[in-house]
């Protein structure tokens, strides 16, 4: 791994990938993609989406492109290191290295704003676990599971610092996106691809499955986001009301919508994001592209039309 002194700090040179390193382009441009898809998709309560910056003061949807865009060279790096390769300690400790260089290039491009790191971690296991098994084939259940095992080794180059997430499972005994990938990615697994997937074979449009699965997951996942902004409050009402739009027939009826609404202006105006949904929402639309073997992800196609709020 090249590096260039510079006084008493050591930089990685950027790495570029070469013509037979293919594989590793694509997982990383779908992992990239899969973000992308997320922030545009409309309308998300609480979150970034084509209409404003949702909850957020520091956020809005060019800055997670942009957020997006510039990680994914890492994502790249990920895939390429962990091809060939098998979960270890040595692996689990490479691919943190490359994510805490990742990690630095979003808070370039975003100015100092927190607009991918759970994605980071994340995406950046499933990337590896995608990489491990590129040349074989696999379903997204096995890649979770490989995903899981390269987790399950602890990063002991560097002190890890308290994050919120920490925070909140000391408080509220909610595991976070550590919990998630250490559990197989359930809410991605037994949930986000169901969903995804019984969606659109109903005939919805893809907006609306999309739309529908954030729901699925938000009404069932303890969102530590949710957690450390807004308390158990934010979290119940996150989960109530995705559960409300469940049962009215999801996004795509009218009933539904207007309860999406609902849940939106309620999310504002606690001011919380369910940031850790839209992290898992990108994950299963990453999963659903590898599984299916697509060269590119389907790009987000809600518009501006019938979004404003309802009651």
């Amino acid at each position: 791994m090249r590096t260039a002194n510079s006084s008493n700090t050591i930089v990685r040179a950027p790495w570029c990938p070469s013509l037979d390193q293919v594989p590793a382009v694509l997982l990383a441009f779908l992992a990239s993609q899969s973000l992308i898809a997320e922030a545009e998709l409309t309308p998300k309560p609480g979150l970034v989406d084509r209409r404003g910056p949702g909850a957020h003061t520091d956020l809005s949807l060019s800055i997670m492109k942009l957020s997006a865009l510039a990680i994914e060279p890492y994502f790249r790096e990920m895939a390429f290191v962990s091809e060939g390769s098998h979960p270890s300690q040595a692996l689990r400790e490479r691919l943190a290295l490359i994510g805490r260089d990742a990690e630095r290039a979003m808070f370039k491009a975003t100015n100092g704003s927190n607009s991918h790191k759970g994605a980071i971690w994340i995406l950046g296991l499933l990337v590896s676990a995608a990489a491990l098994q590129v040349h074989d084939e696999v379903a997204a259940f096995q890649i979770a599971a490989t995903a899981k095992e390269i987790a399950s080794f602890a990063d002991r180059a560097t002190p890890r610092p308290v994050s919120h997430g920490d925070i909140v499972t000391k408080r509220y005994g909610a595991t976070g996106a550590r919990g998630e990938a250490l559990g197989g990615f359930p809410h991605v697994v037994d949930i986000g691809l169901p969903t995804l997937r019984a969606k659109r074979a109903t005939g919805a449009t893809e907006s609306v499955a999309r739309l529908d699965t954030l729901l699925s997951i938000m009404a069932r996942l303890d969102d530590t986001c949710l957690l450390y902004r807004g308390g158990a409050e934010a979290l119940f009402t996150a989960k109530a009301g995705a559960a409300a739009v469940e049962r009215a027939g999801g996004s795509g009826t009218e009933i539904g919508r207007q309860k999406l609404f609902r849940l939106d202006r309620r999310l504002m105006e606690l001011g919380v994001s369910p940031g850790g949904c839209g992290d898992l929402l990108a994950a299963t639309l990453f999963l659903d592209a590898v599984e299916r073997k697509q060269d590119e992800m389907q790009a987000d196609q809600s518009g501006l039309e019938n979004q404003g709020g309802a009651d």
